[in-house]
């Protein structure tokens, strides 16, 4: 786990500024404390912040292969690398060093840009070869590994692991992506494969791109995507042996480290699945942390407890007050880019806490969208039940007008919201998912938006993002839809997000068995009844762990890693976010109905609705302008992208 950045010349081989590189480095030093190098050759810089997992002496970067033609910087983890050492000797190839990052280097040169579908982790990279005068980068399946770019106009193509690298060229674009704006508010993030910028990218999960220097800017390529046959022939109980054997098998290849190595334990289903199955691997205690939080309905510790007594694990635990809310001005500077999980805080903690026993850690992070295990896609097969009893050309009138008059009911459980309900199945199953998942829903988008933004919008809806991957799903199965839309987009935009900021801020490396892209594969093919069953998520997951978890672990109502937004706006934070929502930074941008914003702290504090979770995104925003300084106000870049 590490950080890399750099310039690429594609028209010619001009120097690199050297400045401007070694601040792109420099300022991802959190991703990588132990150690830094910088190559330049004319139109080539590759940089390297490292953090010593594997080969601790001598893996250092950007490594070479014998003869000094091909160069790499890599951020991340190749699980299998020790399989492949002894085919690349074979072939011919010769090692000096026993790290994975060799790997690639030797890979590539013995099987070109097809050396990525050999390899089983999660990376981000980027290889030089001065022979074939081609850059080549890559990024792993699942997005759980970061990759930054853009290609300025004098033909300068720029990245790094972080947007912030990028931010310190002088000629980086700062202007703001209207229609990434309206992502951010129905999602919480900007979605693959743009960023809040216009012109700055991230390389989409699953892809590689390939720059020959002379030669027009290429599109990206995919390698992998992944594909819900629900074919599988299987029994249950075959099922829930394959699985246990597969995840032994993808937990294994994640505990090989030259560091202290431990586990995220929760309490929660999936993190449980993983330490149970790291105490079956190790002969030693497996170090597990946990959060706690002072308030009780936030609070998971006890069965956290539960697992780690039943393994016996060097268990250790934190408290922390449910007011702890001192990061929320750290977050837009952790994130870059406007980002609006509020669990990004405890997630912080969780990872600061571990930092101070481990350096790799593992965690739960994936199962719920390869599982089924999200209440909301037991509520989607509900109403997708009903749906197919109507065709949609009946629906939309019908419930879209008792939708309209209907009374909301926020306060009452979602299957008793008949608004919420008729809403729902006036839409097909895309949108209706989409409305699901939006923070703010989209009327309400509409009317926080000013009537200029609107205009800017010129009818973008951020509804398209779903449909864009819905085209590509492969499947009509109703489960299986929704799962993927969540994988290409909540999975890899949101949590991966999340974790790698919030891990790399205290130089912890996490791993993600339950993303281990064989396992996605294999889950895949199986069909979705072994999922979902009747209100039972993760059914096969929980069916298999029955012997190695409690009951109340596995059955118990899912928690979730939250924090206490309401309360905090009508308390410690009342003050802050109104200042937030009301003050010069919102206002000046253009934007934003002042009106719309004033309202919603308004109805909020008084207690007549919960506004807290479209609040947190505002105040996000809020904050993420106020890190870019007076000279990037969204008015003029707004008005400079209309120009």
């Amino acid at each position: 786990m590490c950080g890399i950045a750099g310039m690429f010349d594609t028209r010619d081989r001009r120097d690199i500024p050297r400045d401007i590189v070694g601040r792109m480095n420099d300022v991802q030093f959190h991703r990588g404390p132990d150690g830094g190098d910088i190559h330049f050759e004319p139109g080539v810089a590759l940089a390297h912040r490292r953090l010593a997992i594997i080969d601790v002496g001598g893996g250092h970067q950007p490594l070479f292969n014998e003869d000094g033609s091909v160069v790499v910087v890599f951020n991340g983890e190749i699980y299998n690398f020790q399989e492949l050492v002894p085919e690349l000797e074979a072939a011919g190839h010769r090692f000096a060093t026993h790290s994975d990052t060799e790997v690639i280097v030797h890979a590539w040169e013995q099987w070109g840009e097809a050396c990525v579908q050999r390899f089983r982790g999660m990376f981000a990279f980027v290889l030089w070869d001065r022979n074939r005068q081609t850059l080549f980068v890559a990024r792993d399946r699942l997005g759980v590994k970061p990759f930054f770019y853009a290609l300025l106009p004098d033909g300068m193509f720029v990245f790094g692991s972080e947007l912030k690298a990028l931010m310190q060229h002088p000629q980086m674009p700062r202007t703001i992506e209207p229609q990434c704006v309206e992502e951010y508010f129905a999602l919480g993030y900007v979605p693959e494969p743009r960023t809040i910028y216009r012109g700055v990218m991230k390389l989409d999960a699953g892809h590689t791109l390939t720059l020959r220097r002379g030669e027009p800017f290429p599109a990206s390529r995919e390698y992998w995507d992944v594909r819900f046959t629900l074919d599988a022939k299987i029994s249950a109980a075959d099922a829930e042996a394959e699985l246990t054997a597969r995840l032994r098998e993808s937990v294994r290849l994640r505990m090989i480290s030259e560091v202290p190595l431990g586990a995220f334990l929760s309490g929660g289903v999936d993190s449980s699945a993983v330490v149970a199955t790291m105490a079956g691997l190790s002969s030693n205690p497996v170090i597990t942390c946990s959060m706690g939080f002072d308030d009780p309905s936030f609070n998971e510790t006890e069965f956290a407890a539960m697992v780690a007594q039943r393994y016996a694990t060097d268990h250790f635990v934190e408290t922390v007050a449910s007011d702890d809310f001192s990061l929320v001005d750290a977050l837009a500077a952790l994130y870059d880019e406007p980002y609006a999980d509020s669990s990004a805080i405890p997630t912080y903690r969780v990872c600061q806490l571990a930092r101070t026993r481990v350096t790799v850690a593992l965690s739960g992070d994936g199962g719920d969208e390869s599982f089924g295990g999200y209440r909301r896609y037991r509520m989607h097969l509900m109403e997708e039940r009903m749906r197919d009893a109507l065709p949609l050309g009946v629906r939309r009138p019908l419930f879209g007008l008792l939708g309209s008059v209907y009374p909301k009911a926020d306060w009452a459980p979602r299957p008793l919201r008949a608004k919420t309900t008729f809403q729902a199945m006036a839409r097909d199953s895309v949108e209706a998912y989409f409305n699901t998942v939006s923070i703010l829903r989209g009327a309400q988008r509409s009317q926080l938006y000013s009537a200029g933004f609107r205009r800017e919008l010129a009818g973008y809806n951020a509804l398209e993002v779903f449909r864009r991957h819905a085209a590509r799903a492969g499947t009509d199965d109703a489960l299986a839809l929704i799962q993927y839309l969540d994988t290409k987009t909540y999975l890899i935009g949101d949590i991966n997000t999340k974790v790698d900021r919030a891990s790399m801020a205290h130089s912890l490396e996490v791993r993600e068995p339950l993303m281990d892209h064989e396992l996605v594969d294999w889950l895949a093919s199986l069909p979705s009844s072994l999922k979902v069953q009747g209100n039972e998520g993760k059914w096969l997951l929980k069916k298999a762990l029955e012997p190695q978890l409690p009951h109340d672990v596995l059955y118990r109502p899912k928690m979730g890693f939250a924090v206490p937004l309401a309360r905090w706006f009508r308390g410690p934070l009342k003050d802050r976010v109104r200042a937030a929502l009301t003050g010069p930074v919102l206002s000046d941008s253009g934007l934003f109905d002042p009106d719309v914003l004033k309202r919603l702290c308004d109805e909020h504090q008084s207690g007549l609705h919960d506004h807290s979770a479209p609040m947190w995104t505002v105040m996000m925003f809020e904050a993420f302008l106020r890190q870019q300084g007076a000279d990037a106000r969204p008015r003029a870049l707004l008005a400079a992208s209309a120009a």
